[in-house]
């Protein structure tokens, strides 16, 4: 297991066909052998497991990564109102390349490659 710095961009979409850089997030996440999340040491450790979010003409969100009843989440203040939610993490390798889906507190879902992993 290592605690991995993943950075997620904008995959293409109907508004972005190319994706975009600009949108984007940088999570500090617990990873195993396979690329799947180490729920054992996210357990351990829940507080270094943190996100920072970037997107144009907002300022930036800090939070952290949560293990809800319902899967894992992405949130920046307390309580459930400004969760991200995370399609499938407990189930999907996060490797370069890879796709992730998130889904805002509105219901957007968006599409986001993984770009770069570093040993954090």
């Amino acid at each position: 297991m290592t605690w991995t710095t993943i950075r997620l961009e904008l995959a293409r979409t109907q508004a972005f066909p190319n994706g975009s850089a600009a949108r984007c997030y940088v999570m500090r996440l617990p990873l195993g052998p396979e690329g799947l999340i180490d729920e054992q040491e996210y357990r351990r450790h829940p507080e270094l497991a943190t996100v920072r979010r970037f997107w144009p003409n907002e300022p930036d969100h800090h939070g952290c990564l949560l293990h809800t009843p319902s899967g894992w989440a992405l949130s920046y203040e307390k309580g459930e109102e400004d969760d991200e939610k995370i399609f499938r993490l407990d189930t999907h390798a996060i490797q370069p390349g890879s796709y992730l889906s998130l889904t805002a507190p509105s219901g957007e879902r968006l599409p986001f490659v993984v770009k770069a992993l570093a040993s954090a």
